[in-house]
């Protein structure tokens, strides 16, 4: 009697910690888009520059006309020897006062973090470079690690969160109609806001 007590109170405390819960190291957000919720935790411990920078253009509102408009898939991209999957978002390459300086580069190398499916991350140009735009990854890409072949220049990009529940939601977005990498339609977001935890 006594052991299935203790293994019924063991089953409840499981039951009662499913739910993901922000907290101040792993703040979660949600992104709002016309196909779905997508629902990413950042690491501000490990990529601090990096994390600040989104969770500025996130608390005033700078994603307001956001979008994702570009997809990169394995046959979309016949230039590159070396193959990515990937969707980009953020405010576009528009002129907007909405946009922030350029940040400094947290490589991977210095953050110990890494690009896998769902890894959330900067797009930049040259290093030092990134600001409003933002990629997620479709599958493990350590082609755009610190060290990989993809970028010339080696320095990678800078991961700083990871997608913990919509996953589906970025296929859809992967999937959509495009034109040498850009969606004929981008898919809209809707809001980028911070929760305390998961639904």
């Amino acid at each position: 009697m006594k052991l299935w007590l203790g293994l019924s109170l063991i089953f409840l405390l499981g039951c009662t910690t499913t739910v993901k819960t922000e907290t101040p190291d792993k703040p979660l957000v949600l992104i709002r888009t016309q196909l779905g919720d997508i629902y990413v935790e950042l690491y501000p411990r490990q990529a601090p520059v990096t994390v600040k920078n989104f969770l500025r253009y996130v608390d005033e509102n700078r994603f307001a006309e956001a979008s994702f408009y570009r997809v990169v898939t394995k046959t979309n991209q016949p230039d590159k020897k070396v193959k990515i999957e990937v969707i980009q978002g953020g405010i576009g390459f528009v002129e907007s006062d909405l946009r922030l300086p350029d940040i400094a580069h947290e490589t991977t190398k210095k953050t110990g973090l890494r690009h896998r499916d769902g890894t959330i991350s900067m797009a930049r140009r040259e290093p030092g470079t990134a600001s409003s735009e933002f990629f997620i990854c479709v599958g493990d890409m350590p082609e755009l690690d610190f060290g990989s072949l993809r970028n010339p220049d080696g320095q990678g990009y800078a991961a700083f969160g990871q997608v913990v529940r919509g996953m589906d939601v970025v296929l859809k977005i992967q999937a959509g109609p495009e034109a040498e990498q850009m969606l004929v339609t981008p898919v809209k977001i809707l809001s980028i806001a911070r929760i305390d935890n998961l639904p």
